[in-house]
């Protein structure tokens, strides 16, 4: 496994316009973005029709594709990975749910549970919403959600990221997470 700061390095080197660092990158980040990749679709009812490769592939040539963002260091590329990767399942449940209103639905755990069971499944839909009204009302802790549930960081590696102590990544993780099965559990009306 490549260390943190070697794969900071790629990253920087290519912020700064090193095109061959692009293909240093592919090697250093696969194994995690995969990694990243599986924990969204561990979740996922039975016959979904993405797989962790493919859903890693999508969201590293998104990742690329960008020319606008200024690369920090590895836990910022992931994180941004992770994001992509939730964009990805949502617009795919999207579609999908046009084909088959309700139909095979995605489903994903919202707790640090490494499997989700159908009681603790939400649709990733409703996830993607909630999250997004999240963002609307506390954007930090909506980040933070994405960061350590879909991109697998540390507590560490968000504060890096977010620029915030690791006492307030708890705590936002901690409030968002609440907030997310409230509003996810609620009847709707």
């Amino acid at each position: 496994m490549p260390s943190r700061s070697e794969v900071t390095l790629v990253l920087l080197r290519w912020r700064d316009g090193d095109q061959a660092a692009l293909d240093a990158l592919i090697p250093l980040v696969y194994d995690e973005m995969r990694r990243i990749a599986a924990n969204y679709l561990r979740g996922e009812l039975p016959g979904h029709t993405l797989q962790p490769t493919a859903l890693a592939h999508e969201a590293y040539f998104r990742l690329i594709d960008q020319r606008s963002v200024t690369w920090q260091n590895r836990a910022h590329f992931l994180a941004l990975a992770a994001q992509a990767m939730r964009r990805i399942l949502a617009d795919h449940a999207r579609r999908r749910g046009a084909l088959k209103r309700g139909g095979g639905a995605a489903r994903i755990s919202v707790d640090d549970a490494d499997i989700a069971d159908d009681e603790r499944a939400v649709d990733i839909q409703e996830l993607d919403t909630a999250l997004e009204d999240l963002a609307r009302l506390e954007p930090r802790q909506s980040r933070v959600v994405e960061l350590r549930f879909f991109g697998g960081l540390s507590i560490e590696e968000c504060a890096e990221v977010l620029g915030v102590s690791q006492a307030t990544v708890k705590r936002d993780w901690l409030v968002a997470r609440a907030w997310l099965y409230r509003k996810l559990r609620a009847p709707l009306v």
